[in-house]
Formats: C-alpha cells, structure tokens, sequence
C-alpha cells in the first residue's frame, strides 16, 4: 500500500496498513516561545520503562510523563509546565481505564505521575479525584481507596436525571458532572476495540455514564462524538494523557497477552481526535509487522468527531513530537 493511501486512510478513517514514520516527519525539541498548539501530540518512548513481564519503572515512567507535559506545553521543565495547564485553586477529576483489569488498564505508574504532576502545580491533594466506575475495578488494578482527606481514589456514582445530546442520552458521573469540577485529566490505556475499532481517549469516556451498552450502534458513530462533545467534557479537559506502555493489538479492549507487546510509550495532548489518530497509526504499525490487517471495524467516529470541531485527523495538521 503505498503512502498517499495510508494518508487517505488516516484523514478520512479508512482502512490502511503503514507506520507513522512515513507519514510525516516528526519534529524534535519544541522552542520555549512556541507554546502549547491543540494539535500537537508528544510521544515519548524508553525500552527500559517496562518489561514483558509488565513490570514498570516507577521513576522512569513519571520522567517519561513529566516530559511528555514539557514538550506538550513547550516549558522548559516539568513543574512550569504543569503550572501552566492548572492552578492551585482548581478541583481535578482523573479519569482512569480499569474496567478489564490488569493487562488492560492504566498502569498505576502513570496514574501516580499525572498525580505528582497536579501537585507540583499547587493543586491541592483534596481536591484532586482519582476515579473509574466501579469500586472493584479500581482494586483489582491495584489502586488503594482513600475518601478521606488527601488524593481521592473512589467510584463514581450517577446523576439523577439523564442528559441527552444528539445520540447521547444517559446518566453521567457525578465526579464528572459536578460544577465545581474546573479541570478534567483523562488517562486512557491504547487497545483495539471490537465494536469502535480502537480506544483511547474518546473511548475512555464510555467509562464516565450509566449505560454504554446502549451506545454502541454503528460502532459507537456519532455516539464517541456526541458524548466527548458535551461541555462538562469538552471544556473541562485540560491533558490526556494515554498510557502506551503494552497495548492490546488485537481483540481488545480485554485483556490478550497472545496480542500485548511492549511499546514503552507515553502519549500527551490536549486534542482527543489527534491522540486518538496516533494510536491508530501505533496500532496499525504493530499489527502489519504481525501480518494482520488495519484495525477493523474501521475507527470512523474519529472522522466525525474531527467534523464536529472536537480536534484535527488530518496527519498534515497533527504536530507529532517524538522523544
């Protein structure tokens, strides 16, 4: 397949099969006076943050997530570049991926890095929520509850009344829907997915109402779009931050050993629909070197949500920052 088909494949979500290395030059350090762009995705990759075992670093793991923000934000370190996506004065909800458990999940590595993250920017440890849907998928992934003072770590519980937007109609989570939430961080795990083709940042959010069993026609299209578009969404989330470290190539979103490999990444943005198009790109890169085929069903909520105004899928438009 050549380039220009694997470019139609990205910028209208069509099936393709090449990496991202030969869809557009990555660019290398970002200049200071540049600032933050919304289409800009940092990737960051080390051999040594992980192993097949599915140890991690600790310490590796929250440098890769520190600089993954640094370059996001064009700052020249860690703590001003935290500084300048939240105050002390905001309320965080963290938005994690357990549902599947261990395997599948968000490392708590890079839970307790975006954690250390908000802290260092003066955000204080009682108002930052650490949360999934269920209290059980929380401790099978290894995360202790705490509702008591300090870093929350607990599951949501449902508004009392739906809302309905477009194809959306359901109960959000009450961590999420509250109005004294100012900042959303959204800390997805890469995976395939049966019935959207892919999740990660958009997808996470299946995670954040009542009934996501009733939002999965036309694989999940214009459902992932109409949900990430409402505003306590949309205008809350400051940072994604997606854990690459062993994506699930095939038969996601569960667990597949057979189909897990080690990436080592870690993937910054603000943009849902750029982020999401990189994963594709990964997971697509993965799967050829397999000998399998791009990711079916075919990921086109990523072409509505890009019509939608929620962010760029062109590959031409997306700024990729490798480190």
């Amino acid at each position: 397949m050549s380039a220009i088909d694997r470019r139609r494949f990205i910028g209208a979500v069509t099936a393709a099969g090449m990496g991202a290395a030969s869809l557009r030059a990555s660019v290398g350090p970002v200049a200071a006076q540049d600032g933050p762009r919304p289409s800009r995705v940092v990737r960051v990759r080390r051999a040594d943050c992980v192993d097949d075992s599915d140890r991690v670093d600790a310490g590796i793991v929250k440098a890769m997530v520190d600089e993954s923000v640094a370059r996001l934000t064009a700052k020249a370190n860690a703590t001003e570049a935290w500084k300048s996506l939240f105050r002390p004065a905001d309320v965080v909800t963290v938005k994690l991926n357990c549902l599947f458990g261990p395997g599948a999940c968000t490392h708590r590595e890079v839970t307790e890095a975006v954690v250390a993250g908000l802290l260092a920017a003066g955000v204080l440890a009682d108002n930052i929520t650490v949360w999934d849907r269920q209290t059980g998928d929380l401790l099978k992934c290894g995360y202790e509850l705490n509702d008591g003072p300090g870093v929350k770590y607990a599951a949501t519980g449902w508004d009392g009344a739906k809302t309905q937007s477009g194809s959306f109609n359901g109960r959000l989570a009450t961590v999420l829907s509250n109005s004294d939430v100012t900042a959303v961080v959204n800390v997805p795990v890469l995976k395939t997915h049966s019935i959207s083709g892919m999740t990660l940042a958009h997808k996470n959010h299946y995670g954040s109402f009542d009934n996501p069993g009733e939002h999965h026609a036309n694989n999940c299209d214009p459902h992932l779009t109409d949900l990430n578009a409402l505003p306590c969404i949309r205008d809350k989330t400051r940072l994604i931050v997606a854990d690459a470290l062993r994506p699930v190539g095939e038969g996601g979103p569960s667990a597949q050993p057979q189909y897990t490999w080690t990436y080592g990444g870690i993937l910054a943005a603000t943009d849902p629909v750029a982020i999401d198009s990189i994963g594709v790109e990964i997971l697509d890169e993965w799967r050829a070197a397999q000998g399998l085929p791009p990711i079916r069903p075919v990921a086109r909520f990523l072409q509505t949500s890009a019509a939608a105004g929620l962010g760029v899928a062109d590959p031409a438009q997306i700024e990729l920052v490798e480190v």
